[in-house]
């Protein structure tokens, strides 16, 4: 079992109640939690050093450190808005 860590503004965006309806919120969480047990699911798809996944209409971004069994999310955002990509690239540098 891998430590989930969240980054600042990802556990800001999810402590904003105004941000996700509740079924998507639950989505997120429970593919969230999922990584904990298992942080390369089928569907997972290597970008840079890190990682993403698919969690409904949302995109996961996150890194696995397999020495310190942790993973962080790092960006969570909505697939079919370009946000995600842009802030993707920005994290990339």
């Amino acid at each position: 079992m891998y430590s989930l860590e969240l980054a600042p503004q990802v556990l800001k965006e999810l402590g904003d109640t105004q941000r996700y309806p509740a079924k998507v919120f639950r989505q997120l969480a429970l593919k969230i939690f999922a990584l904990g047990q298992n942080p390369k699911p089928q569907d997972v798809q290597k970008i840079g050093a890190d990682y993403r996944v698919d969690s409904g209409e949302y995109r996961i971004y996150y890194a696995i450190d397999d020495a310190r069994r942790a993973v962080t999310i790092l960006i969570v955002g909505k697939r079919g808005d370009d946000e995600i990509y842009r802030r993707i690239k920005r994290w990339l540098g």
